[in-house]
């Protein structure tokens, strides 16, 4: 895959276990998915204020991600006294492979666990919020679920249409997103089933 042309991170695929044990805690996953999606960087104290953490506790996983080079430090924004950082990468996936060792395996099976809770708690958060919200945005707020019947092709054709149908929307490809633009959790599973 190439980089976009206003020097992204490229997207990568994880399958070292110590990294996929790194990832493993809902604030590094929340810490990852800011930094993802920020131009230029933030201090440990505005990623701090993303994952509901204090600022020490949030500049701990900062210094445990960067370790593994998942983060690294961003330029300042001018004044040398703030610590910036940024992700290494513009987005990631995970794959230990087939015939990965049980240890890499049940650490890929803990990343994934964590990032299921997190996923259905943001759910259950809508649906507490969903009476509250403005009309238009309860009315297109959608959780659904289709069986379908594909071939592997299929399945692969279907997922390359939808990954290219959500890339134009992505936080970090729209620096000035038009007026009323929220951020929005977009989860997209492709299973076989039996």
């Amino acid at each position: 895959m190439t980089e976009a042309h206003h020097s992204e991170p490229p997207r990568v695929t994880i399958s070292d276990p110590q990294l996929l044990r790194a990832l493993a805690h809902p604030a590094r996953l929340a810490i990852m998915e800011h930094l993802g999606s920020t131009e230029g960087g933030a201090t440990a104290t505005e990623c701090a204020e993303v994952v509901g953490l204090s600022p020490s506790a949030t500049s701990y996983h900062l210094r445990a991600l960067a370790r593994y080079g998942l983060v690294e430090e961003a330029p300042s924004r001018g004044d040398a006294r703030e610590r910036l950082w940024r992700s290494t990468m513009q987005s990631w996936s995970i794959d230990a492979g087939r015939g990965a060792d049980p240890s890499v395996r049940d650490a890929e099976r803990t990343l994934v666990e964590v990032f299921l809770a997190r996923e259905l708690e943001r759910s259950r958060d809508w649906l507490r919020r969903a009476p509250d919200e403005p009309e238009e945005w309860y009315q297109n707020a959608l959780l659904t679920d289709s069986m379908l019947l594909l071939t592997a092709e299929e399945l692969a054709e279907l997922n390359r249409a939808v990954l290219d149908l959500l890339r134009p929307y992505r936080k970090r490809s729209r620096p000035d997103p038009p007026p009323g633009a929220r951020r929005v959790a977009v989860q997209y599973k492709a299973l076989p089933l039996d």
